[in-house]
C-alpha cells in the first residue's frame, strides 16, 4: 500500500470515530482526550494494529493518536527525487532532528520513529481540525 492509499483509508477510519464523538456532543478538548493512546487501545482497537499488542509507535509517556501521521511529513508515491541512484519517496518538512532518512534497497523513506512531534497534546491542539484529511492535505509533495 502506498502513502496515498494509507492516508485515504486512515482518513475514513478517523472520520468515523470523530463523527461518533461529535454525535455524542463532544467538543475539541474531549475529542483530543479521547484519542489518548490508553483510551484508544481499549475503545478503538481497529484504529491501529499496534493497539492489539499494547505497543506505542513512539516511546513517550503521554501519546495522543489524533494526528496519527504528521502534517510535517511529505510524500509522493511516484518518488520525489533521485539521491545517489536511489529514489526518495518521503521527507520531513521541518527536518526534525529526531527523524532520519532510511534507505531500504533502492528506496529512501522518512523514518519518523524517533520523533514524537505530532503526538503531543499541545501540537494536536494547535493543529486541530475535525477533518483529519484536511490537516494532512499538505503532505502530498
Amino acid at each position: 500500500m502506498g502513502y496515498s492509499d494509507w492516508v485515504e483509508n486512515h482518513a475514513m477510519k478517523h472520520k468515523k470515530i470523530v463523527e461518533k464523538l461529535v454525535s455524542q456532543g463532544l467538543e475539541k478538548a474531549a475529542i483530543i482526550e479521547y484519542f489518548d493512546f490508553e483510551n484508544m487501545k481499549e475503545k478503538e482497537i481497529d484504529f491501529c494494529p499496534l493497539y492489539a499488542k499494547n505497543k506505542k509507535c513512539h516511546e513517550m509517556e503521554s501519546l495522543n493518536c489524533y494526528l496519527c501521521s504528521c502534517p510535517n511529513f511529505r510524500f509522493n508515491d511516484e518518488g520525489i527525487k533521485k539521491v545517489e541512484g536511489k529514489t526518495q519517496f518521503s521527507f520531513c518538512d521541518i527536518a526534525s532532528k529526531d527523524g532520519r532518512q532510511g534507505i531500504y534497497g533502492e528506496k529512501i523513506h522518512q523514518d519518523c520513529s524517533g520523533c514524537g512531534v505530532p503526538h503531543h497534546r499541545s501540537y494536536v491542539e494547535k493543529n486541530f481540525d475535525l477533518d483529519w484529511a484536511k490537516i494532512m492535505r499538505v503532505c502530498k509533495a
